[in-house]
């Protein structure tokens, strides 16, 4: 557990330094363009450098905000706030947030850049159609991810995922609009590099995810089971969730890779299972079971 925290640590600076990179050489690029000469490089790197501190520390309210999601009720949502309270005891965890999505489809993320600093989200579809012991389970699971330092990681790249989609547009809408004639071939190169973004850009997002590793819900869960010592609520969870038909509105192809259960269902379950961000439901349940 420890290596794989270290490996998740080391990811996430991975992806930062690459994602300042990344925006640096966009910047730059927009300064080239609009003729801002030398002033482009330090212009690059600032901007480059608030951009990666907003997504290191704000990342979890961007993708709360995303997400629709409330902070939960001390008196409507008591349950699901002392169940964390009580598992986090357990696992000798600081106390997250807790925040409710008004969605009917059952599931649930954590989000954050430690346990420090963590928020478990769950719907109101999970509240209502699991039992106390699947939900403690399901919560289980979201400490797990906290525990072993998922969240940043998830979290940084699903902001990064929405990023290459806006660059995509921008570059597509800047190179094609432009009316300076002058510099009509930077014009055409850049609108080049806008179709390039926006025909690859789902794919780059969602290799991005799958380089996080689906051994991540693996971990998850054997740390569910730790926690709650009820291997079967887990199993039974996973199951209803899978298996709920009700689409979870607030998600989208950037967020889907946080949630408990993939909440975009495909029916071409071989072709869905190379590209899901999630292992299948019956590889998680049968590891559960083997679990010793």
């Amino acid at each position: 557990m420890f290596e794989v925290i270290g490996h998740n640590k080391f990811k996430t600076n991975v992806i930062i330094f690459f994602f300042f990179c990344l925006l640096a050489l966009v910047v730059y690029f927009f300064c080239d363009y609009f003729s801002f000469g030398y002033m482009g490089v330090p212009f690059a790197i600032i901007i480059a450098l608030v951009s990666t501190f907003g997504s290191y520390y704000f990342s979890d309210k961007i993708v709360l905000t995303i997400s629709r999601a409330r902070p939960a009720d001390d008196n409507e949502d008591k349950m699901v706030k002392n169940s964390v309270e009580g598992l986090c005891l357990a696992a000798g965890l600081p106390l997250p947030q807790v925040y409710i999505i008004d969605d009917s489809a059952p599931n649930a993320f954590a989000t954050g850049r430690n346990p420090d600093h963590s928020v478990v989200c769950v719907t109101t579809g999970l509240l209502d159609k699991l039992d106390s012991y699947e939900l403690e389970a399901v919560l289980a699971h979201e400490l797990g991810h906290i525990k072993n330092y998922d969240i940043l990681l998830s979290t940084i790249a699903t902001v990064m995922v929405g990023i290459i989609t806006l660059l995509a547009d921008w570059f597509f809408r800047v190179g094609f609009r432009s009316k300076n004639e002058d510099r009509s071939n930077v014009s055409v190169i850049i609108g080049l590099i806008g179709i390039v973004f926006m025909i690859f850009s789902p794919l780059i997002a969602q290799l991005m995810q799958l380089a996080l590793s689906r051994n991540r819900e693996y971990l998850a869960d054997a740390t569910s089971v730790e926690l709650t010592r009820n291997p079967e609520a887990l199993i039974r969870a996973l199951q209803r969730i899978s298996a709920d038909t009700e689409p979870l509105e607030a998600a989208n192809k950037a967020t889907a890779n946080m949630y408990i259960v993939t909440p975009f269902k495909d029916n071409r379950k071989k072709i869905a299972s190379w590209f899901s961000t999630h292992p299948a439901i019956e590889d998680r349940v049968e590891a559960i079971k083997n679990i010793h």
